[in-house]
């Protein structure tokens, strides 16, 4: 009987080296946190809208094929290479704990966006579910807690980009997948390629799939941004109207502007007048409606005869409907108090008003008061907590339909798309950015606004009262714009329209799709994975 030597293993390979196997454990950090950071550097004021692709490609990269737990860890680290340089402008004035907190718990949810991407990775076309699942961590960031923060959206970086017109069609949730879709895209397509290098993984018909899939992943987003392309224009459909937007500068920056009360006010009251001087001399056509900012005057001109007069004066000097944003309190020590806009006519005053329904928390109303107070010496400086509105704001001025979102509620979808919905022709957002000095906070609101403009169809007017104010027309482009920290008449003619996109009609449905799409990316997963381990129990008890 012949004997059969059975062979011996060869003796196991040598460990890599510390340094190297160190190394190899940095690259996947250092990547999250390369893509957070050009992720950031892709937002206003720089015109690097395309670095969000390789941002979010090496993102994406760095998720695949991880741990849920490591995917975690992942996000967070990219979400801190994002989140902490976008709001640096929070610490201007509150100090470095309230923005540091802020964007942890910001970047936070970009760590559980981190642990989904991981979980879908493994799917067939993972970059489908892994953009569903970054919208889904958008939406959630919208909404909780305290109403929600969306500064960071991805659609909010793209207002010079080339896939902008995806807003007219499913709004900033659909421009932000589209983004994330083909960045991930590119970052399957590199992983593919460098498969392809590499001999004997995988058959070549699934290599071929593979790269099929990551092509359609890239390919997809272009296609759609190209088609939607004829949802954007700027033609009249309900006339014209000429707008002056009044910057009146505030004496000095800071959140203690709003004790120079009497002195913003009559910048304001100045600058009007000036516009109805240079109007008369015939330097400037006559307006059809003047919008002021926010917190033009924080003396309240329903209840100080003082400031209702200034205020009577300069429109009646302009002769035309004025928009006077202000703060309006009940009467009563317990009095409500509003941060109010008041359609202010030439003849008979104060008239229609609208109270901003989407307040700011820790700058008009102070959540869990006590506690706040033990982090900041500032929130004293809010004395007062403000009462959301309840009421769509849209004013007739002059037969033009003005549509309002008071300065903070652009960065929420609902809060810009009611008035439309409501007859808007225009829209405008009176805005105060006096507090956050010359940083980029400003710049970030104004891309939002270009970014509505494109989304709804509409002209957008931003007056503000220390800049960037600005005229912005329905395709997104500004055709006026203030300097920061100085007196401004912004005049323009703008084209009123009254049809509704795409993205105005559906609302909140592709937002909710997208999220689905990402939920319906971690259930296969689950199911995946329960059934791989029933299968691996019965092959053990087999």
């Amino acid at each position: 009987m012949t004997s059969v030597e059975t062979p011996q293993p060869g003796p196991a390979p040598a460990p890599a080296p510390v340094g190297q196997r160190l190394l190899r454990g940095l690259i996947r950090p250092a990547a999250a946190v390369a893509g957070g950071l050009l992720l950031y550097v892709s937002f206003p004021p720089q015109p690097l809208w395309f670095l969000a692709l390789p941002g979010l490609a090496l993102f994406g990269w760095s998720l695949y094929g991880r741990r849920l737990r490591v995917g975690f860890g992942l996000g967070l680290l990219g979400g801190l290479a994002f989140f902490l340089p976008l709001l640096e402008w929070t610490s201007v004035e509150v100090g470095s704990f309230p923005w540091i907190a802020l964007a942890v718990a910001e970047a936070l949810f970009l760590g559980c966006v981190g642990l989904g991407i991981a979980a879908v990775s493994r799917l067939p076309v993972w970059p489908l579910w892994a953009a569903g699942v970054w919208i889904a961590g958008e939406a959630a960031r919208a909404r909780f807690p305290f109403g929600g923060f969306s500064w960071g959206k991805v659609a909010f970086g793209q207002p010079d980009g080339f896939f902008l017109p995806l807003a007219a069609v499913g709004g900033t949730p659909l421009l932000g997948f589209a983004v994330v879709l083909c960045a991930f895209g590119l970052a399957e397509a590199a992983r593919q390629a460098a498969r392809r290098v590499a001999a004997g993984r995988g058959s070549g018909d699934a290599r071929r799939g593979a790269v099929t899939a990551a092509a359609v992943t890239v390919l997809a987003p272009v296609a759609g941004a190209f088609a939607a392309l004829p949802l954007v224009s700027t033609a009249p459909e309900a006339g014209s109207a000429t707008v002056a937007a009044i910057q009146g500068n505030v004496p000095r920056m800071g959140l203690d502007f709003n004790a120079q009360r009497s002195a913003v006010l009559d910048n304001h009251v100045k600058e009007t007048l000036k516009l109805a001087a240079e109007v008369k001399a015939g330097k400037r056509p006559k307006p059809d409606l003047v919008l002021w900012p926010e917190n033009s005057s924080d003396i309240d001109p329903l209840h100080d005869e003082g400031a209702r007069l200034a205020i009577d004066t300069a429109v009646k000097a302009i002769g035309v409907p004025t928009e006077i944003g202000t703060v309006v309190q009940q009467p009563g020590p317990d009095g409500k108090l509003y941060n109010t806009l008041i359609n202010w006519s030439p003849t008979t005053g104060p008239g229609a008003t609208y109270e901003k329904r989407h307040i700011q928390p820790f700058g008009e109303y102070i959540p869990m008061r006590s506690l706040a107070e033990k982090f900041s010496k500032d929130v004293a400086l809010v004395r007062k907590d403000f009462t959301p509105g309840t009421k769509v704001g849209v004013f007739d001025m002059a037969g033009t339909k003005v549509g309002f979102a008071t300065c903070y509620e652009a960065a929420f979808d609902n809060d810009v798309r009611d008035p439309v919905v409501a007859g808007a022709e225009m829209l405008a957002v009176p805005s105060n950015n006096a507090t956050f000095d010359r940083s980029r906070m400003t710049y970030q609101q104004l891309a939002m606004d270009e970014v509505r403009a494109v989304e709804h169809s509409r002209s957008v007017v931003v007056p503000t009262t220390s800049g960037v104010s600005a005229i912005i027309e329905p395709d997104g482009s500004i055709t006026r714009k203030s300097g920061m920290f100085t007196p401004a008449i912004l005049e323009g003619k703008v084209p009123l329209r009254t049809s509704l996109t795409p993205a105005t009609r559906l609302g909140t449905l592709p937002e909710w799709l997208l999220v689905a799409v990402g939920g319906a990316g971690v259930a296969w997963t689950v199911v995946r994975t329960v059934r791989s381990r029933r299968g691996g129990s019965t092959a053990a008890r087999a």
